[in-house]
């Protein structure tokens, strides 16, 4: 998987998680909330995307592995903020960038 690739799923990714974790930590001052909410996606998907061993593993296994470690460390991540709710913002953040995702890969496959 090239950096191109990696960049376009990250922006994307980033499109999607920010809005939700920017909603989130309303109760931030706005720096923070920005650092919290930009911060959340960019601590996982790099290892998500440049660690997990894509090529020949069972795409799915890795997928649920990518997706439960996306919402433990990014719940992880806004519970060190003292978000409210951060796991349910983490779920919120990750289905929803999971499901762009999908669509994506879906139609591009088709």
């Amino acid at each position: 998987m090239s950096i191109n690739e990696w960049s376009g799923a990250f922006l994307l990714t980033q499109l999607i998680e920010l809005p939700i974790y920017l909603r989130s930590a309303r109760s931030l001052p706005a720096l923070q909330r920005m650092a919290y909410a930009f911060g959340a996606s960019t601590i996982t998907h790099p290892v998500i995307w440049f660690c997990l061993p894509w090529e020949g593993a069972p795409y799915v296994a890795l997928l649920i592995a990518a997706e439960c470690f996306a919402i433990g460390a990014e719940g992880a991540w806004g519970g060190c903020w003292r978000v409210p709710r951060p796991w349910r913002a983490s779920l919120l953040a990750n289905a929803a960038s999971l499901t762009a995702g999908m669509l994506i890969r879906w139609v591009y496959l088709a």
